[in-house]
């Protein structure tokens, strides 16, 4: 079963944010706790890591803005 990579809540203020980066490519395998992308949110940036090990299957594109709770993309 795909775990689902989900934009994060990083601040008490924060409603949305975006990817500013990925830091594996789509079909990648990556392993839980490796920093999968930079979010950009409040006037930062933070490194995200990986929930699961597996192959990463991105949806989310860098730059586009999206609220909490959105999937950015799978880890199969």
């Amino acid at each position: 079963m795909a775990t689902e990579i989900l934009l994060p809540k990083l601040g008490f203020s924060m409603t949305e944010g975006q990817v500013a980066e990925w830091l594996a490519k789509d079909g990648d395998s990556v392993s839980e706790g490796q920093p999968l992308y930079s979010l950009e949110a409040d006037k930062s940036t933070n490194e995200v890591e990986a929930p699961a090990s597996g192959t990463l299957r991105i949806v989310v594109q860098p730059g586009e803005t999206h609220e909490i709770g959105t999937v950015l993309g799978y880890i199969e």
